[in-house]
């Protein structure tokens, strides 16, 4: 599989990048900047950061655009897709769609992804990336949606769509996705839920795959909302040398970023991930 050669480069040999902030409210983005950084600063393996917070009209980025093995959060992508074709078709989702869906996005469940998957097919999904402006998004061949390329760019575009009124997706597929990702099993709402203020509303979906290069990929996305902000989080990471090293990455990130957004808020409990994952991982091809 062909991955550009910026992902490709190994940590210690690609130059790091800085963590760019900018915000609306005086001194925001220096903090996010600085907190950030400092969360990743000891961290092994590759992490790309979206943050877009519309109350303060402040946004942070770190590699926006290199292209990661998506695992399961392109499961938030099928959906969308699936919600945008019946909106097309001016229908609403089928009993046993709903049933494929709701064990897609809650259970991360890769049977009913892989249905789904097919369903819809290539141009379909190919369809929805163009509607939503994803154009960096590259489907896997063969089946392998696990193995869809990703970036922060892109992820953070969907969310963005999932949270406003748009001509993509109707406000009742918006709801919709939302309430799935707001019911995800408690083993699977490790990631950015991580330091998340009480009062804010949780709405995820993780993904994590190894492979023999760039070890685990953890990912995690999430759109939040209350105590006067309305935000969403992306990270993507690679080059770990255990799900729960990248897990702790992503959390690092997420609390720093709830902290600074809403510092003086008290932080609601937080579920941790189990040692081992609750998900089978995606058939991927031996390379």
């Amino acid at each position: 599989m062909l991955i550009p050669l910026g992902v490709a480069a190994t940590p210690a040999a690609a130059a790091t990048p800085a963590v760019s902030c900018t915000s609306g409210k005086a001194g925001l983005a220096a903090k996010l900047k600085k907190d950030i950084t400092a969360a990743i600063g000891s961290r092994k393996g590759t992490v790309a950061i979206g943050l877009y917070d519309r109350s303060t009209n402040t946004t942070c980025t770190l590699r926006a655009t290199s292209a990661y093995d998506s695992a399961s959060v392109v499961k938030v992508t099928v959906l969308a897709t699936l919600l945008w074709d019946a909106k097309k078709h001016n229908r609403y989702l089928t009993s046993r769609e709903n049933t494929l869906a709701t064990a897609m996005i809650t259970k991360s469940d890769n049977n009913a992804t892989s249905t789904l998957w097919k369903q819809l097919g290539m141009t379909k999904i190919k369809g929805f990336l163009s509607a939503a402006g994803m154009t960096k998004t590259k489907p896997g061949a063969n089946g392998y949606w696990g193995l869809t390329q990703i970036t922060v760019q892109d992820e953070q575009k969907l969310l963005k769509l999932l949270t406003a009124k748009n001509s993509v997706l109707s406000d009742n597929s918006r709801d919709y996705a939302l309430k799935l990702m707001g019911k995800v099993i408690s083993s699977q709402r490790w990631g950015t839920p991580a330091g998340t203020p009480s009062g804010v509303s949780v709405h995820v979906k993780n993904g994590w795959l190894s492979r023999s290069t760039h070890g685990w990929r953890v990912h995690s996305v999430g759109t939040f909302k209350g105590a006067g902000h309305d935000y969403m989080i992306t990270v993507l990471t690679h080059g770990n040398s255990t799900m729960n090293y990248g897990v702790t990455t992503i959390q690092n990130v997420a609390k720093a970023i709830h902290k600074d957004l809403v510092p003086k808020a008290s932080v609601a409990s937080v579920y941790v991930p189990t040692s081992k994952p609750q998900e089978a991982v995606p058939a991927v091809p031996k390379n």
